[in-house]
């Protein structure tokens, strides 16, 4: 898959995360009467359907990242190349902002507005960090477990994260800039972008070491995969030479077996 399409599939899941955030914390606050804990369960529901239609249709074409954090995290552990992670990360921040955009136009506001939302606090960095740890050991440990239920895992996370947490779960930088332009029940002030980042960052590592050493084969393992390596490169190295001579051992029948069968067919 070219490079092009990926980041255009990137793109499109971005913009369309940050719509399902926006726009449902915009059509939550016009319905619930002031209710922010309703507000706050259409925002999640509504986020988390989203997220799961998003993960599930372009995970084949880009990977699904929607965010930098999975993006870098994927680099360092060596399941995404280095000299995609720049486009990817100003693809999801551009298209982040796109997202917020396009929320706003279809409730008829200013297609960005700085939010008033103070989000700010030792307690809501840490939450962050929890956010994001969580989201990326979802990630890594569920590919482990059970690759096919993935997109499921990601959301249903989400849906929890975001009343399990102080912070309500951003666990996205691109996210955060973004939330930064949409004075709704969504935004978070744009002074306080910088804290949410720096937790993100942190659960990010955390997630990484972790991920990292509860993953790694068990000793035993490690040294055999070497012999094994080898082992299978010599048989590509012999190609058909290899392939005959393991052949005509097969079509050979051992003394014991030729015995056996004498024994066997005695009277």
């Amino acid at each position: 898959m070219s490079l092009a399409r990926r980041l255009a599939a990137e793109g499109l899941g971005t913009t369309g995360l940050l719509v399902a955030i926006v726009g449902s914390g915009i059509m939550g606050e016009r319905l619930a009467g002031g209710n922010l804990a309703l507000v706050l369960l259409a925002n999640s529901l509504a986020t988390g359907c989203a997220l799961w239609v998003l993960v599930t249709t372009l995970a084949p074409v880009s990977g699904a990242h929607f965010n930098p954090a999975v993006t870098i995290a994927g680099a360092v552990a060596g399941e995404f190349a280095w000299r995609d992670v720049f486009p990817y990360v100003a693809v999801q921040v551009v298209a982040a902002l796109a997202g917020v955009a396009v929320a706003h136009l279809m409730f008829g506001l200013p297609p960005f507005s700085a939010s008033g939302h103070v989000r700010a606090g030792p307690a809501q960095w840490w939450s962050e960090a929890v956010a994001t740890a969580g989201l990326l050991l979802t990630i890594a440990l569920g590919r482990s477990a059970r690759p096919q239920a993935l997109p499921a895992l990601i959301a249903v996370y989400i849906v929890g994260a975001y009343w399990f947490t102080a912070s309500t779960s951003f666990a996205n930088p691109a996210v955060t800039v973004a939330r930064s332009l949409t004075d709704s029940f969504a935004g978070i002030r744009p002074g306080d972008v910088p804290g949410f980042i720096a937790g993100q960052i942190a659960g990010a590592v955390l997630a990484a070491a972790f991920a990292r050493w509860v993953l790694r084969p068990p000793p035993a393992e490690q040294a055999l995969q070497p012999q094994q390596d080898r082992a299978d490169g010599a048989a590509a190295a012999l190609g058909p030479q290899h392939d005959a001579a393991a052949a005509e051992l097969q079509s050979v029948p051992s003394r014991s077996t030729g015995d056996a069968a004498a024994t066997s067919a005695a009277p």
